[in-house]
Order: C-alpha cells, then structure tokens, then sequence
C-alpha cells in the first residue's frame, strides 16, 4: 500500500491540484492523533483519514476553501459542539495547498537550452528539451530532464498543455522559434517566451499580427525573455531565464 507521502508526490508530478490535511493537535476523546494526516483532491477524492464522518466531511469543504485561496489555514474543531460527535474532544487541523510540480518545455536543445534545463531542473521543474537534431538531444545525460528528438509540429501534437505548463523557445533558427510561438498561442500554459534581439522581437510582432494574433496575445509572450540583466554566456542567459520563470511561478 503506497504511503500518504508517494500519493503526495504522484499527485505533484500528474499535476493534480490536492490539499494536505494534518491534525496537529489534540484534546480529549478524537477518533485520530496528532500527525494524522489526509489528501482532498480538487475533485473531492480523498487518500488517508483524519477520522472519517462529520469531521471528516467538514475537512473536505475547508480542504477546497483552501485549494480555491491557495493559502493554507488551521482549522478548530470542538467535536461535540461542532459536529454533534459524542467523543467530545478537541481537533486542531492544518491544511496547506501543495504547490503542483511545473512543467517546463524548452524548444531547441543548444548551449542556452541545455544550461536552462540543468538549472530549471535543480529549481524543482519537470524539464522536457525538444529539438530535431538527434546530436543535439544525444548529448543529454542528466536522468531528471526529458528528451524529445522531435519536430516542433509533431511535439505540440503530443505535449500535453495547461495552466501549470511553462514554455521557454531558444532554437538555432528564428523561424523555429516564431513557429513555436504561433503553436503555443492556441495552446493553454501559464508562461511563454522567446531568447532574441530587439530586431528578432520587433520582427516576430510584425509577423504575430500579420498572421491574426492580438495585441494582448503577443503582448503577454516574454521577450525577450528573461530578467534585464548584463549577461553574454550561455550560462549567464540562462540564469536571467530561470529567474524569471521563479518570478512567475512564486507570482500565480
């Protein structure tokens, strides 16, 4: 039987949004102790027991109150007053959001894409780096980032998208990264930009309108993306990304 602890972690890396219930305190007659803990999904399934009936049942609807603010809160419960329980006791209940694992897809697999993909990795990012070029992709040994040697159409195809999705697109051709753009303008994700020059930036706009894109769309893609820092080397472009990616994420 797998532990509330391996649930917690298959629920942050499927993406599926969950709040950890723990009693933290006790008084009295309760059906559970302290460190009793349980997992609310958003679609009211629940792992583990804090107790089970009406207490049980009141957890849940604060578990989704907590889940709809994203804040956690400690809950108290006077068993007999509150939930009619004849135990009669007294239950103190914390429950936390548990921030859902972010998926970050990075398009073009180069010096500035492999530097991301390291250091995303280490910031508790699920890393996928897609490019066309199997040499490119071969040279990718670290276990923790997902490798696709696809196309860029034939990735969107199979890539699944949401609110938890970040894109970053560094390809060797600018062209490969407007196509990216333009893909990912149809798709739902939570961050999506573009590495280039004032001049590739200023170009892309042009061509996003031309081919029917807002002003709110193409004003909502970073780019180019990153925090404005002083930076020339892969790794220093890298850096200002990543930034930015934690920006947005402590941000939503």
């Amino acid at each position: 039987m797998s532990s509330i602890f391996e649930k917690i972690t298959d629920a942050q890396k499927s993406g599926k949004t969950c709040a950890l219930c723990t009693i933290t305190k006790t008084e009295g007659s309760t059906p559970r102790k302290a460190g009793s803990k349980m997992l609310v999904y958003k679609d009211l399934q629940i792992e583990g027991s804090i107790g089970g009936g009406a207490l049980e049942s009141e957890c849940i609807k604060n578990a989704q109150a907590v889940l709809m603010s994203n804040k956690p809160q400690l809950f108290v419960h006077q068993l007999e007053k509150d939930h009619q329980m004849s135990c009669g006791g007294f239950v103190e209940i914390f429950i936390e959001p548990l921030n859902i694992q972010k998926k970050l897809y990075i398009f073009g697999g180069g010096h500035v894409g492999k530097a991301l993909s390291e250091f995303a990795t280490l910031l508790n990012f699920q890393v996928t780096v897609i490019d066309s070029r199997k040499e490119i992709i071969e040279n990718y040994a670290n276990k923790n980032i997902k490798t696709l040697n696809l196309d860029i159409k034939s990735a969107f195809e199979i890539l699944p998208f949401d609110e938890h999705v970040f894109i970053c697109t560094a390809t060797h051709e600018h062209s490969g990264d407007r196509e990216v753009i333009m893909n990912a303008l149809t798709k739902k994700y939570c961050y999506l930009g573009m590495i280039g020059s004032t001049r590739k930036v200023a170009k892309t706009k042009q061509i996003l309108q031309e081919n029917g894109f807002s002003n709110q769309q193409i004003n909502s893609i970073d780019m180019p993306m990153g925090i404005a820092i002083k930076c020339e080397t892969p790794e220093e472009i890298a850096i200002s990304i990543v930034a930015k990616l934690i920006d947005v994420r402590l941000s939503i």
